[in-house]
This record gives structure tokens, sequence and C-alpha cells, in this order.
């Protein structure tokens, strides 16, 4: 069993969080895809004007509706507090059901693994890192980080080649091409109740 992790507070889930997804499953022949709401970013708030918990979680259920290589995990949801990506490997690895894990990100996180990141070399141990790019001409410094990870914390780190998709949550928030950024079911939960109404 092979199960990759990707979390995020889905403010709203949009095609960008399923393509990646979808992208690295391939290239990695993983079996399921969890994905995982964040309870409580624990650096960042969510700016006002954001879905509730149970809207987000429902967002994602919405988008991965008939996927059978995807679900949506809400252990962070159930743990409370601020969400910590270590926290919840341990809690995955503990449930001795989702095998070998691998943690999908992107340019940026990776970037601040061990200088942002709770108990970085623990990530590493837990599961291995499946890398995207962001954003064009990121490929060498993402080597460069990589390489020194491995060193670092003898991390296993996968760096998948996937086409950029230039979409993020905060243009959805904005009212920027909603029905090209966001699974029809998805746009359609967010008109009927009327979400992210004059957000910055």
């Amino acid at each position: 069993m092979r199960t990759g992790i990707l979390g995020g507070t889905f403010n709203p889930p949009h095609y960008g969080h399923l393509y990646a997804a979808r992208h690295v499953r391939d290239a990695l022949e993983l079996d399921k895809v969890l994905f995982i709401p964040t309870n409580l970013p624990p650096h960042k708030k969510l700016p006002p004007g954001s879905a509730n918990t149970a809207q987000r979680c429902e967002m994602v259920k919405q988008m991965l509706a008939g996927l059978d290589w995807a679900e949506m995990s809400s252990v962070e949801i159930e743990r409370g507090g601020a969400s910590y990506t270590v926290d919840t490997l341990r809690a995955l690895r503990a449930a001795h059901r989702y095998g070998e894990l691998f943690l999908i990100m992107g340019t940026d996180m990776l970037m601040t693994l061990d200088t942002g990141w709770r108990d970085p070399e623990e990530i590493c141990r837990l599961c291995a890192l499946a890398v995207v790019a962001r954003a064009p001409g990121e490929q060498q410094a993402l080597q460069q980080k990589a390489q020194a990870l491995r060193q670092k914390f003898q991390a296993d780190i996968r760096l998948v080649d996937c086409p950029v998709v230039e979409i993020s949550s905060t243009q959805i928030r904005r009212g920027q091409a909603l029905t090209q950024m966001l699974p029809p079911a998805v746009y359609q939960y967010i008109e009927q109740n009327r979400l992210y109404l004059g957000d910055v």
C-alpha cells in the first residue's frame, strides 16, 4: 500500500490540488491519496470571510466524489488545535492501514522544511517527500535543496516533474475565473452557500 498525503486549508479546494495529486499518484504509482483539511494552520490565520471547517471539508468531499483513488481524512479536524504535519504522520502510521506514506508538497514547502516546520527530521523518518514545482524555473533550486535535505536528514525525496498549473485559493476568493479553476460541484457549493463574497 502506497498512500499520498495532501494537506492544506482547502479554502477552497481547486483543480490545482486535484491536478498535483493525480500527477504524483501516476508518477509514484500510489494506491490512494488522502486530502487532509487543516484544522488551524500553525503559521497563518485563515483570512476574513473564509469558509468554516465544515464547509471546507464538504467542498473537499464534493471535489473527490467518484474518485476511487482519493478520499478526505478528517484526522487534523478531529485532533483539534494547530495542525502540525508531524502529528498527522504519526497518527497515520499508528493506524497501520496506509502503508508507505508520501507527503505531497510544493517547492516553497520543501525550501522551508528544515527552518519553518516542527520536527523536520521526524517528518523525513515517517514518510517520503513527493515534491512538485509550483512555478517555472524552480528546478535548480529545488534539486539543490533536496540534496541538502538528503544529506542532513537522510530524507527520501522524489522530485515529480509536473507541468505547472497556476491556480491559487487567494485568486479564487477574489472571484477570479472561478469556473475555470474549480470543479463544478465545488463551484456550485460556493454559489449556493454564498461563500467568499467581497473577500480579500
